[in-house]
């Protein structure tokens, strides 16, 4: 790492503090430069709050190709036919901050010049990088399963059109349908996302009458997040026709085939209307390039500011990051990234940066008026983000309890795509 000098001048607008120190490195500059790749709810966060709350004392740009976001959260809403297509498809509005949107991937990251090239050849410097790439899938991490087959057997574990393929393949089922998801392994993206999505096509095979359709989930876990609640309400809502497989039931997922439509393991060979593929996941290819990811695909961050291990103008959160007992979720990401804005105003303009604070909470539809909920609050401790308080729905609650989780739940996503994207 190189010293940088700091000079210190008072500024008394900041009560309580003295002296505000400046890097050396960015004198003579007309602004300090942030370069944010990726538009979710990390990325999009982080841009919108140093922008914002920095009143354009930072230029603060954005590498996201998509011009409208679509939520990955709440889309197993639609599916299940509890929110339309609309209302989790977003515009970006951050130009009213300050926020430039360059409409290009990024196309790799040179750490010693601090540059990102675009994937028209042009490159952006920047004085700090926020790296919020979201999950890379592992396509090759299911036999007999590929990018090409998720056209086939769709993952829609990334929104957009796999979204709305697996929502035609499902509306389009017969009474006496199979159903298979293949769950992923830990760590993945939105841990009790999986069972959601069950919970939700499970709704839309009882609207639709079907008495005799199944749904079989291949899991390589022996337990999964909001288990016994989601058991509870499967058993109550669709008794029948959700049948959840550990290994032990099933002995180890064996391969699929797209062109006969098949599941096997060791024990039997399913044979599906609709197989969902929801495999191993990773940090997004553009952080793993730049190595900033370990052994696992994901990254090792600072907890304290989410801060790459590996280079120290380089900040990775969301779904990316290696985040202790944060699970990745859009709440977890919106947490990081306001504790990231605290930090690159601190570093760029020496604005005060207080200590950092996390929290996450992941609702899960089970049914209409039926919603359940897990979280905490989280801070650094022992190298790494600790949960230091949690919380989660308890079996056999009040039907008003569960009323006011689902009207909590639909609250909370009107406010955080708001908080992201206006």
């Amino acid at each position: 790492m190189i010293a940088v000098t700091r000079r210190v001048f008072s500024v008394a607008s900041l009560a309580g503090v003295a002296a505000v120190a400046f890097p050396a490195v960015l004198r003579g500059q007309a602004k300090p430069r942030l370069v944010v790749i990726g538009g979710g709810p990390a990325g999009a966060t982080v841009a919108k709050y140093v922008a914002k709350d920095s009143n354009g004392a930072i230029d603060v740009t954005l590498v996201e190709p998509l011009a409208k976001f679509v939520t990955c959260f709440h889309s197993n809403l639609y599916l299940g036919d509890f929110r339309s297509w609309d209302s989790i498809a977003h515009d970006y509005k951050l130009d009213a901050y300050g926020v430039k949107h360059v409409r290009q991937a990024a196309s790799a990251i040179d750490r010693d010049k601090k540059q990102v090239r675009l994937a028209d050849g042009s490159t952006l410097d920047y004085d700090r990088l926020v790296v919020a790439p979201g999950i890379d899938l592992a396509f090759d991490s299911v036999p007999g399963w590929s990018e090409e087959a998720a056209e086939v057997m769709p993952h829609a574990w990334k929104p957009g059109p796999q979204t709305q393929l697996l929502k035609t393949r499902l509306d389009a089922l017969q009474d006496g349908a199979t159903i298979v998801m293949v769950a992923p392994p830990n760590p993945y993206r939105c841990p009790p996302g999986p069972y959601e999505r069950v919970s939700c096509m499970a709704a839309v095979l009882k609207k639709k009458g079907h008495s005799k359709s199944r749904i079989v989930v291949v899991d390589p876990k022996d337990r999964f997040s909001k288990m016994a609640l989601f058991q509870e309400g499967w058993q109550a809502h669709y008794p029948g026709m959700v049948e959840w497989m550990d290994p032990k039931m099933h002995g180890g997922l064996k391969s699929v085939d797209p062109k006969t439509g098949t599941v096997v393991t060791d024990l039997e060979t399913i044979k599906a209307d609709l197989v969902n593929v929801i495999p191993k996941q990773m940090a997004g290819k553009i952080a793993r390039d730049a190595g900033l990811a370990n052994g696992t695909g994901y990254c090792p961050i600072d907890p304290a500011t989410m801060k790459s291990a590996q280079d120290p103008n380089i900040f990775v959160l969301g779904d990316a990051a290696i985040a202790g007992a944060m699970p990745k979720s859009a709440f977890s990401a919106n947490s990081q990234a306001k504790v990231v804005a605290l930090a690159v105003r601190g570093e760029l303009t020496g604005s005060r940066v207080f200590p950092a604070r996390y929290a996450n909470t992941c609702w899960s539809v089970i049914a209409a008026d039926d919603t359940v909920k897990i979280g905490g609050r989280y801070e650094p401790k022992d190298g790494a983000i600790a949960e230091v308080e949690g919380f989660v729905s308890k079996t056999g609650e009040d039907k008003d309890v569960r009323r006011q989780t689902s009207e909590e739940n639909m609250g909370w996503y009107k406010g955080i795509v708001a908080d992201i994207f206006a």
